[in-house]
Formats: structure tokens, C-alpha cells, sequence
């Protein structure tokens, strides 16, 4: 249905000097006598004759007013030709309700009007204005502004500003200078493509937006600072996903002369204040973790711990000769699901397919608990699986036990298809099933919040593509000192010092303590293959800064948006800022990106190619 024009014969008033006095969802039965003037949008209308009650919604919430017919004809009347989502203001007085509407936060009171004012008229919007709508987030995303005056997102982008704002305050407390680094700099490789910006002064050569304000904060060190913090906005030309936009906001800090466990003190202290503002206890100090252990326990770099189910390597339980016959190579990792002894043969083949798509070779199922003539006895109770044919009954109680596994639980294992050097591949296959399982058999505690810094990883992984050990992080990574001298002969053994932090099984930031020797940060660039003169190129004025008296220093980068959506009990980050893009990388209410005028090409010299169709 197309939205409804509204009538051009409306007068429509001038706002003048009418001032508002409150606002709509601010009354309350301490109001009571009170002539009062509210301004804000028709929310609802119920006309029953000689009473007509307009919903009128402002930022803070809603508020019924009246109209009397016989007492206030004139306002009455002008009450007659309003509809939802016009802008109006309301004089009248607050008088008590004989029933009180508890669903309400006004619901003590009415503004009973004396005169009504239509400053504008709206089209029919094409979805409702209510707290909980069913409509596709594209059409709300089309039409941001309208969703917007929902409570919700409101009510979202409040938290948002209440965690800024004591962020700043605790950072400020704290002895950080907020400093503000350039949104055009150069093109520097940090892991994600950068956004280009022409330049039409020096033609043919490019700004870069930046990915994380990393070199700025360095040099801000050496610069004297000692302790800068920043809200800052950072771009990465990535594909997205729930928890990630091409653009995003997040808390950068950096401190000179640190210990690790200072860092982690300040981040302790922002996040429980945080917390704090959002209604949530958090408790510090929080507790630690090396990567390889979060690895082989839980398969992520982000353990979420509201919840048990840790992993179990039993690649022992699997003969030399059921391994060629399943064709396993590398370790197999299995976890015990409780309660899910009882699974169909649906729901298992469901698991194997995703186990699959995961890069399994095969998923390996014990039933513990179920009845059957083919179970083993485990003592006090018994274990069903095809695999004792393949592994002997021995095996499968070894296989039980090794997951500590009780009666109804069902033990899971995988082995991986191909292995990832410097990781366990089938630990982090497991780990996703382990998500999906403690997510499937409501074992997560939705009201836990536990934090953890994650530390020890590997300063290199592998990549398939180059065929060459990388940078895990990026280049400017310190080296746990007495991994220096494996850094040419063995980078697969070398530590670096960088530290994640983690929520409920999400990254909300990473750091690190970084390179501040000059000679280090070389030897650190041509381990990654970079020549001279592209060390020269990408990094000339860090190098050369690093020969002025670098102080020992390191920092990190929080995620602003995605600790929003956390405390907000959001799923996607897209709920927490006020103008997101797509998953598709648009902005549909402002229909970006757009093509642009041939004449802003040509003055900056370039040039649309067309792009390859793709090989039929």
C-alpha cells in the first residue's frame, strides 16, 4: 500500500515562541496542576466523539493527551485533522488519572489540552513506529530516520553515549590525553585493504583512510605523550558481517614504559565502569589464558566460558588401522554434550554436515546412557557407538572417559580433512560445535559476563596463499625477548607480546607491547620478506622516528561498537550505530555508494575501467 499523502489543504502553525516545558515521558503524577507545553510526534489516535486522545512520543517516551469537545472546542477540532507521526505541540494542564496505565511510564497521568498546534504533517510511514515491529532490517535501514523514533534504537544509542562518555571520563581520570590523529594519511599494509582518497592537488598519488590510528600512536610516544587515549573512527575495506562494518569506532590507547599488567589494570577499570553504566557487575582483576590453551580446550581464539564442554584431544583412542580407515591424519579433538544422548539420527547427520562444512573429515558419535545390545558397559552405564567396530570397545570407553563424559551425555569428535600449520585444525572445528551445541541445549548463561585476556599467541601464521609464514598482527608487534633468536631460523616458535581481550566468547580488542628498538623492527620486516626499498616507502617516517630515543611502549584498540552491542544484549552491531551499512556494504537511506559526476573524475585524473565479466 503506498504511503499516504497528506492533505495540502492542511494549515500547518509556525513554532514562534512557544518553548517547551517538558518532556512528554518525563510527566509524572508529581506533575499533577501543572500547565505544561509538550512538543513531539502523533504516536496514536483514538477519536470516541466527544473525546479524542492523542499518544504524543518525544525522545523520552509517550504521553496521552485529551481533548474535550465541549470544554476546549477549538482544540478539539484542530485534533480532528491530525494523524501519526505529525509533528504537533500541546498546551494544557496535567491532571491524575482515575486508573493508572502500569505499562506506561506516564501512566499516572493525562495532559488534559487547551490548545494543540500541527507544525507538520507526515505521510503514512511504511512501517509502524513500535517498540518490537516485524520488518525486514533493509526497510528499516532505508527508512533510518523513522526507525529511529522507535524507543529501542533510541534507548541504544543512549547506552552508546552513557559508555563513551565514562570511558572518557575513567581515561581522563586516569592521566590520558585524548589526542586526535589524521583521517588522511598514507597507504601503510595492516592486514585489511585501505580506502583510497585521490588527491587533486598531487595528482596521481592517494590518501589513505586509516585502518587504526597504530603509527600515529607510536610516534605520539615519542613524542612525549606518555599516556594517549582516543575514540577514533577507523575504516578497513573488508567484507562484513554482524559484528563488522567498513567504518567503525573504537577506544585506542597507547602508554610509554608499560608492564603488560598495567595495560590490562587501565582496560580492567574502563570496562568495569562500563559495565557499570549498562547495570552490569563485572570483576576484576580478569583471568588469563594462553592462546594454545584456548585452542586445545575450547577451539577459539575467543573462548566463550559461560559454559563448560571444554574439548579433549583423544587422538590415542584411535588404532593406526581405524585412523587409515577413516583416512584421520593430525589429532582428533571430542567434547561431551550433556544431555544429548538422546539425539535423532537427524540431528547427528546435522552435526556431521556441519562438522563437514567446517573442514572435518568426519564427525564420531558415543551415545552415552542409551539402551541397546550393541553397548559397552562403562560401569554405571553403558556406551553405544558404530565406531566399536572400528575401534574396539576398549577404545570407545577410553574415548567416554577421556571426555569425562555421564549417563545421557553424547560424545562428539572430529579430525580435520586438511591440517593448519602452527594450529590444531581439529580443536578449532570442534570449538564451532561446541558454540552450536552449548547454543542448541541452552547451556549458555545469558546473564554471565566473563571476561578474559588471552595471551602467548604465535607472532607468525601460516598463510596458503603466500606460502610463507606471516604476521599474525601487525608488523609493529613485540617479540618475547627470548624468542629473538628463532626469529629468522624458527618464526613458527616465536611469541609475541600481544594480548587479546574477550567477552562472552567475543574479541572486543587486541594489543600489544611493541617494537620500540629500531634494529628489532628491521630484523622484524625483512623475517615478513620486505625489501628495503619498500620499507622505505611504507615505513620511512616510523624508521626514521625510531632512531630519535623510542620509549618501551604498547597499547590497545577496544571495539566501541561491538562492547555497545554486548551491553545492550544486541546480536549485530548495526543496532548500536545510528546510520549502518548493509552487509552488502550500502548505506540505503543515503543510497551509498553512488556514481559520482564525470567532472569530479576529470579533476582528479581519473578514469572508470570496466570491469571483467566473469569466465562463463
Amino acid at each position: 500500500m503506498p504511503p499516504e499523502e497528506p492533505e495540502e489543504d492542511d494549515v500547518l502553525d509556525f513554532l514562534g515562541n512557544l518553548k517547551r516545558t517538558h518532556y512528554c515521558g518525563a510527566l509524572r503524577a508529581s506533575d499533577e496542576g501543572r500547565d505544561v507545553i509538550v512538543m513531539g510526534w502523533v504516536h496514536r489516535r483514538r477519536d470516541l466523539g466527544n473525546l479524542l486522545f492523542l499518544d504524543v512520543r518525544d525522545r523520552e517516551g509517550i504521553v496521552q493527551v485529551v481533548f474535550n469537545k465541549e470544554t476546549q472546542p477549538a482544540a478539539h477540532a484542530k485534533a480532528e485533522q491530525a494523524r501519526s507521526e505529525f509533528v504537533v505541540a500541546v498546551e494544557g494542564k496535567i491532571v491524575k488519572r482515575l486508573k493508572a496505565n502500569p505499562d506506561l511510564a506516564t501512566g499516572e497521568v493525562d495532559l488534559v489540552a487547551s490548545k494543540l498546534h500541527i507544525l507538520n504533517n507526515a505521510k503514512t510511514p511504511p512501517f509502524l513506529i513500535e517498540d518490537e515491529i516485524n520488518v525486514a532490517e533493509e526497510i528499516r535501514l532505508r527508512y533510518r530516520y523513522l526507525d529511529l523514533r522507535r524507543r529501542k534504537p533510541h534507548r541504544n544509542l543512549v547506552l552508546r553515549h552513557q559508555i563513551i562518555l565514562e570511558i572518557r571520563k575513567t581515561m581522563d581520570e586516569m592521566g590520558f590525553i585524548e589526542v586526535e590523529t589524521p583521517m588522511l594519511t598514507r597507504s601503510t599494509p595492516e592486514g585489511a585493504r585501505d580506502f583510497l582518497v585521490p588527491s587533486r592537488i598531487h595528482h596521481g598519488q592517494f590518501y589513505a583512510l586509516p585502518q587504526s590510528p597504530q603509527i600515529f600512536k607510536q610516534i605520539l610516544m615519542i613524542g612525549g605523550l606518555d599516556r594517549y587515549f582516543q575514540i577514533v573512527k577507523c575504516f578497513r575495506d573488508e567484507d562484513l558481517r554482524a559484528d563488522r562494518q567498513l567504518e567503525f569506532t573504537q577506544l585506542d590507547l597507547e602508554m610509554s614504559f608499560p608492564r603488560q599488567e598495567d595495560i590490562f589494570h587501565v582496560i580492567e577499570n574502563v570496562m568495569v565502569r562500563a559495565c557499570a553504566v549498562a547495570g552490569i557487575k563485572a570483576e576484576a582483576p580478569f583471568p588469563h589464558m594462553l592462546y594454545k590453551d584456548a585452542i586445545r580446550k575450547y577451539g577459539s581464539d575467543k573462548p566463550d566460558l559461560r559454559f563448560g564442554m571444554e574439548l579433549h584431544e583423544v587422538t590415542s583412542s584411535f588404532p593406526e588401522e581405524a585412523k587409515q580407515k577413516l583416512q584421520i591424519e593430525g589429532n582428533v579433538f571430542a567434547l561431551a554434550a550433556p544431555g544429548a544422548a538422546n539425539y535423532s539420527r537427524k540431528q547427528l547427520d546435522d552435526l556431521t554436515e556441519k562438522a563437514k562444512s567446517l573442514g572435518a573429515r568426519g564427525a564420531y558419535f558415543v551415545k552415552c546412557g542409551a539402551e541397546g545390545t550393541a553397548s559397552t558397559s562403562l560401569g554405571d552405564f553403558f556406551a553405544l557407538s558404530s565406531l566399536e567396530k572400528l575401534i574396539g570397545a576398549e577404545n570407545v570407553k577410553k574415548l567416554a572417559a577421556a571426555c569425562e563424559a555421564k549417563t545421557g551425555d553424547l560424545v562428539v569428535a572430529v579430525s580435520a580433512k586438511q591440517q593448519i600449520k602452527g594450529t590444531e585444525a581439529a580443536a578449532l572445528i570442534a570449538g564451532h560445535l561446541r558454540l552450536q551445541l552449548g547454543e542448541s541445549l541452552g547451556l549458555i548463561k545469558k546473564d554471565q559476563w566473563k571476561f578474559l585476556w588471552l595471551t602467548g599467541f604465535p607472532l607468525f601464521e601460516w598463510s596458503e596463499t603466500d606460502k610463507q609464514w606471516v604476521s599474525a598482527q601487525h608488523p609493529f608487534t613485540g617479540i618475547v625477548d627470548e624468542d629473538l633468536e628463532k626469529l629468522e631460523t624458527a618464526p613458527w616458535e616465536v611469541r609475541s607480546k600481544g594480548y587479546d581481550l574477550v567477552l562472552n566468547g567475543n574479541e572486543l580488542g587486541s594489543g600489544s607491547i611493541r617494537i620500540h628498538r629500531q634494529d628489532i623492527q628491521e630484523r622484524l620486516f625483512r623475517a615478513l620478506g620486505l625489501t628495503e626499498e619498500q620499507l622505505r616507502r611504507r615505513f620511512g617516517f616510523f624508521l626514521d622516528a625510531l632512531t630519535y630515543g623510542t620509549p618501551p611502549h604498547g597499547g590497545i584498540a577496544l571495539g566501541i561498537d561491538r562492547i555497545a552491542m554486548l551491553l545492550a544484549g544486541e546480536r549485530s552491531i548495526r543496532e548500536v550505530i545510528a546510520f549502518a551499512k548493509t552487509t552488502a556494504a550500502q548505506d540505503l537511506m543515503a543510497e551509498s555508494p553512488s556514481p559520482v559526476d564525470n567532472d569530479q573524475l576529470d579533476q582528479l585524473g581519473i578514469a572508470i575501467k570496466e570491469k571483467k565479466k566473469a569466465a562463463e
